[in-house]
């Protein structure tokens, strides 16, 4: 199966920065094209009357977080013509099968958080989800890649 779309799902977090040089290097190894989606997660969502801070401020950054964010990897990792960029608001296990199927893409790439113990028994990642969902194959670069 060739791969000629690749989608890298990235966040702010150092297991996105590895997926993401992953997905870049093997975007440029196969002359693919490639996109960039960080989901913005409503759940993240910050809000504080004592503060100031309203729905809008809140989201209005975390907007611009995404933005910036997959700036900061397009630039780091350079020598792809075209990056589509997505950051759609909502579920990441979802918004990443969505736009994986809407930009027809035929690989996704992704970083998965480190888990162990209770806390991967009590909640399943992203990742895992993904994995668990997607009709095309998953590349997922481990929390210990160099």
């Amino acid at each position: 199966m060739p791969f000629t779309k690749i989608l890298i799902a990235v966040d702010d977090s150092g297991e996105s920065m590895k997926a993401a040089r992953c997905g870049f290097e093997l975007a440029h190894s196969l002359k693919a094209s490639v996109a960039v989606l960080y989901v913005i997660d409503k759940g993240k969502e910050v809000v504080s009357a004592d503060l100031g801070i309203t729905s809008e401020d809140s989201q209005s950054a975390l907007r611009e977080g995404a933005k910036n964010t997959i700036e900061q990897y397009i630039k780091m990792y350079d020598g792809i013509d075209q990056v589509f960029r997505f950051t759609p608001e909502g579920d990441p296990e979802k918004e990443i099968i969505n736009i994986a199927t809407e930009w027809r893409a035929d690989l996704i790439v992704m970083g998965a958080h480190a888990r162990s113990g209770l806390d991967r028994m009590m909640t399943w990642s992203v990742a895992e989800q993904i994995l668990r969902h997607a009709e095309i194959p998953v590349l997922i670069a481990p929390p210990k890649m160099k």
